[in-house]
């Protein structure tokens, strides 16, 4: 009775606190915390964290519980590009590779460590994919976030290596879960994994097809993978699964590397690789490792340039206000030179030492230094300056605990050191608009055009004027050896940046204003213009309904329409 008397009177509490914290015009972060102090001080109790807060805006009328909401998100940038990223991990599975570089820890995927933020929340979630979804999920709700637009991206090393009634298992899982999370917070299920394939794979397609209509949709699905694992049969799959991205560690450009790293794969695999997920439409990531043994910081910067068409080999073309057909046909009729790398996004995973693995013997024995912060941080930047404005740097650094390193980069930080230092960067995480207001009178359209993997690539994008602020933007790919038919086009990406905001709720400041649409025609004109009849995009399952409006049907995975 004594511990209901105190829960009742500490809850008490917490509803007066929030309530005068609703009162105060509050405008950053710094006076949020100095307020907490007061209040705390005023109701001789401890400062609430965050979540609590969250939980108790209800008690608010909306004008006070929006911009107070904001400034309590925890990590707002998570869902600053309209979505929320759900990263998943795969149970401990033997892996096909022998790399050097590879740490190996106990019971967990290989290149995974047990102390790792992903792998703990696996770890207490038991690999299960259904708990870790439910998990993530309600994670992001009590830090002030609306992970109603999800990205899934399932991590774990090889993904095509694993047995195929595991893979079906595990993404029908995670669709599960997604589709429960409004009825069954929390819930945990007892779902055990079913050994027949094909009725794994009639199970995946009526979780895909509630999706559709959930409130919590995957709208995004990524694998990561080997380049020598890539190929029609294994995409194929990937696309009957949901993916639209492909993330693959590349490493280095350079076959006396990838041999001295025991990598197994070739420069070779990877042009073919990417040539076969761009036709498939899909969204390509590479993971580069800077400071390998067998290469220098020039070299790296050497690699690097070579992965992306240079400047003065991309067209462009700039319209305001409004485009005509002439523009579009000049456009399609630039002449551009192939590049058969042409990453969509990349991860920078700077080479670090750790215990199990073979390059921490080369090191212990002298065979192996790892660069300095200093040099490290000069290739990055440079690195940061020649990556092309149609590129997305995810990454700069792994999330490996210090504790875990012992020799190589430990600054975890980098990104922003980067920023307060003055680093220019135009890659499109640099410029993507957050939460900056701006009117649609201040949109520009862009159309960039370069050729990558033997086909023509059209970013097609809504910035500022001077290109500083990135809105929204569509890759379409045009080319003879895309995998539906000769003369139909591919949208690989379609993406409006802003705050992610709930399917039917108010619009935010980019989502919701039509800029999605007006990019998609856009797309379609390039296509009709330069000969192609249809339009087929590699849609998330979430979002397949936004397509449908826009009269495109399911065909083949694909969201397909004619061509007028």
């Amino acid at each position: 009775m004594l511990l209901y008397h105190f829960y009742e009177t500490m809850t008490k509490i917490l509803d007066k606190f929030i309530i005068e914290l609703g009162k105060l015009s509050l405008k950053n972060e710094q006076e949020l915390s100095a307020a907490k102090r007061r209040l705390a001080k005023k109701f001789l109790c401890a400062i609430p964290n965050g979540s609590d807060l969250i939980a108790g805006l209800r008690l608010l009328p909306e004008a006070q519980a929006k911009p107070l909401k904001k400034l309590l998100k925890k990590r707002s940038v998570r869902t600053m590009s309209g979505i929320a990223p759900v990263a998943v991990l795969t149970t401990p599975y033997p892996c096909p590779g022998r790399c050097a570089y590879c740490p190996t820890d106990k019971d967990v995927p290989q290149s995974y460590l047990a102390n790792e933020p992903a792998v703990m929340r696996a770890i207490h979630c038991k690999f299960n994919p259904y708990e870790q979804v439910i998990y993530r999920l309600t994670a992001l709700e009590a830090n002030g976030h609306e992970p109603t637009k999800i990205e899934l991206i399932v991590i774990g090393g090889t993904w095509s290596s694993l047995p195929a009634t595991y893979k079906y298992w595990f993404i029908k899982e995670c669709f599960r879960a997604a589709n429960d999370y409004q009825k069954n917070k929390g819930i945990k299920q007892n779902y055990k994994e079913n050994s027949k394939l094909n009725l794994l794979t009639k199970s995946l397609l009526e979780e895909q097809n509630k999706n559709e209509k959930a409130k919590y949709k995957i709208i995004g699905l990524t694998l990561e993978t080997r380049p020598d694992y890539i190929n029609d049969k294994e995409l194929w799959q990937m696309r009957e699964l949901g993916a639209t991205r492909v993330e693959m560690g590349v490493q280095a450009l350079d076959d006396k590397i990838l041999k001295l790293n025991l990598r197994d794969s070739t420069v070779a695999d990877i042009i073919k690789a990417t040539r076969l997920l761009k036709n498939f439409g899909f969204k390509v990531t590479y993971h580069f490792m800077p400071a390998l043994p067998g290469s220098t910081p020039a070299h790296d910067r050497h690699m690097y340039q070579d992965m992306f068409t240079k400047l003065n080999n991309i067209a462009e073309i700039t319209v305001k206000p409004n485009i005509k057909k002439s523009d579009y046909k000049n456009i399609i009729n630039q002449k551009n030179v192939n590049n058969d790398f042409n990453p969509d996004q990349i991860k920078f995973y700077p080479t670090v030492v750790t215990k199990g693995s073979l390059l921490y013997r080369w090191w212990k024995a002298g065979k192996y230094k790892p660069y300095s912060d200093k040099a490290l941080r000069q290739l990055i930047i440079e690195c940061k300056k020649i990556t092309p404005p149609f590129v997305r740097i995810i990454r700069l650094i792994r999330d490996i605990p210090g504790e875990s390193i012992e020799a190589g980069n430990k600054i975890t930080n980098l990104r922003q050191i980067m920023k307060q230092d003055g680093t220019v960067c135009h890659c499109i995480r640099c410029r993507e608009v957050g939460q900056t207001t701006f009117t649609l009178s201040e949109v520009v359209l862009f159309i960039k055009k370069y050729r990558a993997s033997d086909g023509d690539e059209y970013f097609i994008s809504f910035e500022n004027l001077d290109q500083s602020k990135l809105y929204g933007f569509a890759r379409l790919r045009l080319a003879p050896s895309n995998v539906l038919s000769p003369t139909t086009a591919l949208i690989r990406e379609l993406h409006v940046y802003g705050e992610l905001v709930s399917v039917g709720s108010k619009k935010s400041e980019t989502q919701h204003q039509g800029l999605g649409k007006r990019l998609l025609l856009h797309a379609e004109n390039l296509a009709q213009l330069a000969g192609y009849n249809e339009m087929a995009i590699i849609s998330g399952v979430g979002v397949r309904g936004y397509y449908k409006k826009l009269g495109y049907k399911l065909k083949n995975t694909y969201l397909v329409k004619k061509l007028k």
